[in-house]
C-alpha cells in the first residue's frame, strides 16, 4: 500500500489529532452553509459563475490578447510562460535584471505548483511567503495543506513551539494574540527590506487589463506598496472576460472560503509602482491540454476557495500533505492525474462519491462526476492497483447473478462468520471499519409479505 492510502493510514494514527483535524475543517464547512444561505440568489450566482468559466475557456485565446493589449496599454509588462520551468525562468530573469535579491511574497497557489521559492534559493534569493499560514509552513520547510488555509493542520502548541525556535519568542508561550505581534514584527522588517514583490493573481480582467487580490491580512498590498519591482504571476485559467463579472466571483468566494462575506482586502492592481515596473507572467503547464478534456475541462472554473476540501470526508480525515500535491482534496484529486496518472493514480479512490464537494462548489464544479471518470481511464490505463482490481472483477461477476446475491445475504443473516474471516491484512476495507449488521429481513422480503 502506497501513496494517498498509506499517508492517510499514517495521519489517522493519531486519533485524537485526527478528529480535531476534522472537527475544524467541518466548522468552516458550517460557517460556509450560514454565509450562503443568507444570499437568497445564493444558486443563482453559481450559476452565473460556472456560466462565465464556461464562457471564458470558449473564447480563451481571444480573451488573452484582449488581457494582454490592455494591460500592455497600462505599462504592464506581459510574459508567458509554457511551462512550470519557463515561469521560473522568467521570474528569475526578471529579478536578475533590477538587481532584486530580497524578495516578499504573498500566497500563489500556482508559485507552489511551479516551486518557484525553491528554485530561488537555490540561486541566492531570499523568498519570504508573508501569508501568516504560508510564512509559518515555510519555517517548517513543509508544503501547505489547505490552498486558503495552509498551516490548518497546525494547533497553537505546534506554531508557539516554531516562533521560540525561530523568532525568539517565549518558551512555551502559545496565545495567538503574541504569536501574531511577533510574526507582525517579523514580517515588518522583511516588507522594508524587500526589493522585490511577487504576488499571485486571483482573477484577471480581460477588459482592463488589471488583476484583483484577495486577501485577509493585507500582506499583498503591503508587499507591492514598497518595492519598485512587482511581479504577477497567474495560471492562465484566472481570467473573467469583463469587470461586472467579477462582483459574481467576490460574493461567492470569501463565503464558500471562510464563511465571510468579502475578505477583508480586494485590490485592484491596473499600474506599475511608482517610478518601477509591473510584470504579469501568465502560465499553460498543461491547462490548455486540459481544456481539450470533456470530462475535466471543468476543473479549470476552480476559484481556489477550498470549499471542497473543507466539506470532504475523506480530506478532513486525512490530511491535505496525504495527497502529495500542491492542491489536495477533491479539486486536487482532479488536477494532479492530469499531470501524472501514474505517480497520482491513488487520488480519484480516495473519494466516497458522496457529491458533497460538487454541491458546495461555488462555480458548479461536478467534481465527484470527474473523480469517477479518472477512476474509469485509469482502469483503461492498465494502473488500477492488482487488489482494487481483483475486488472489482468479482463484483463485478457476482452482480450479474441477483439470485445469487439474495441467497447469499440470506446466508449471511444466519451464520456469523468469525472475525478473522473478515478482518484481516487481505482485506483493507476491514482496517477501521466494521461490518454493519444485516437488517432481520431484505427489503424484497418485506415487500412480498405486504401483498395482499
Amino acid at each position: 500500500m502506497k501513496g494517498h492510502p498509506a499517508n492517510a493510514q499514517r495521519f489517522q494514527s493519531d486519533g485524537d489529532y485526527a478528529r480535531w483535524h476534522d472537527e475544524t475543517l467541518w466548522f468552516v464547512r458550517s460557517k460556509r452553509d450560514r454565509a450562503s444561505r443568507l444570499v437568497p440568489e445564493w444558486e443563482a450566482l453559481r450559476t452565473k459563475a460556472s456560466e462565465i468559466k464556461s464562457y471564458t475557456r470558449a473564447k480563451l485565446p481571444d480573451l488573452l490578447e484582449q488581457f494582454e493589449s490592455q494591460a500592455k496599454a497600462k505599462g504592464i509588462h506581459v510574459h508567458w510562460a509554457e511551462t512550470a520551468d519557463d515561469h521560473n525562468t522568467i521570474v528569475a530573469g526578471l529579478l536578475a535584471s533590477a538587481g532584486a535579491k530580497r524578495v516578499v511574497k504573498s500566497k500563489s497557489m500556482l508559485t507552489e505548483e511551479c516551486h518557484l521559492n525553491l528554485f530561488l534559493e537555490e540561486r541566492g534569493y531570499e523568498v519570504v511567503d508573508t501569508d501568516l499560514g504560508e510564512r509559518i509552513v515555510q519555517l517548517r520547510k513543509e508544503a501547505p495543506s489547505h490552498i486558503v488555509l495552509p498551516a490548518i493542520h497546525l494547533k497553537k502548541e505546534h506554531i508557539g513551539e516554531l516562533f521560540h525556535k525561530e523568532l525568539g519568542t517565549d518558551e512555551g508561550e502559545h496565545d495567538p494574540v503574541v504569536l501574531t505581534r511577533a510574526a507582525r514584527a517579523h514580517l515588518r522588517e522583511k516588507f522594508l527590506q524587500a526589493d522585490a514583490a511577487i504576488t499571485g493573481v486571483n482573477f484577471a480582467v480581460a477588459e482592463s487589463g488589471g488583476i484583483v487580490l484577495c486577501t485577509n491580512e493585507g500582506n499583498a498590498d503591503m508587499g507591492i506598496g514598497l518595492p519598485k519591482l512587482h511581479i504577477a504571476c497567474m495560471g492562465m485559467e484566472k481570467l473573467i472576460p469583463r469587470l461586472e463579472d467579477l462582483s459574481v466571483f467576490t460574493r461567492l468566494l470569501a463565503r464558500s472560503a471562510t464563511g465571510q462575506p468579502v475578505t477583508t482586502y480586494t485590490s485592484h492592481v491596473h499600474a506599475p509602482p511608482p517610478g518601477g515596473e509591473m510584470h504579469i507572467v501568465i502560465v499553460d503547464a498543461g491547462r490548455t491540454d486540459m481544456i481539450e478534456e470533456e470530462e475535466f475541462a471543468e476543473a479549470l472554473n476552480c476559484i481556489r476557495c477550498g470549499a471542497c476540501m473543507n466539506t470532504c470526508p475523506v480530506y478532513r480525515r486525512s490530511g491535505g500533505h496525504s495527497y502529495e500535491w500542491v492542491v489536495p482534496g477533491p479539486i486536487g484529486s482532479v488536477l494532479a492525474p492530469s499531470r501524472d496518472s501514474e505517480e497520482h493514480k491513488s487520488l480519484p479512490y480516495a473519494c466516497t462519491l458522496c457529491g458533497s464537494c460538487t454541491d458546495v462548489c461555488p462555480v458548479k464544479i461536478p467534481l465527484h462526476h470527474q473523480l469517477y471518470h479518472w477512476r474509469q481511464r485509469i482502469d483503461d490505463e492498465g494502473r488500477l492497483p492488482l487488489d482494487k482490481k481483483a475486488g472489482m472483477v468479482t463484483a463485478r461477476v457476482l452482480f450479474r447473478f441477483p439470485r445469487m446475491v439474495e441467497f447469499l445475504f440470506n446466508v449471511a443473516r444466519k451464520v456469523s462468520l468469525p472475525r478473522w474471516m473478515i478482518y484481516h491484512r487481505l482485506n483493507p476495507w476491514g482496517r477501521q471499519r466494521e461490518m454493519p449488521r444485516l437488517a432481520p429481513k431484505s427489503f424484497k422480503q418485506m415487500m412480498r409479505e405486504r401483498k395482499p
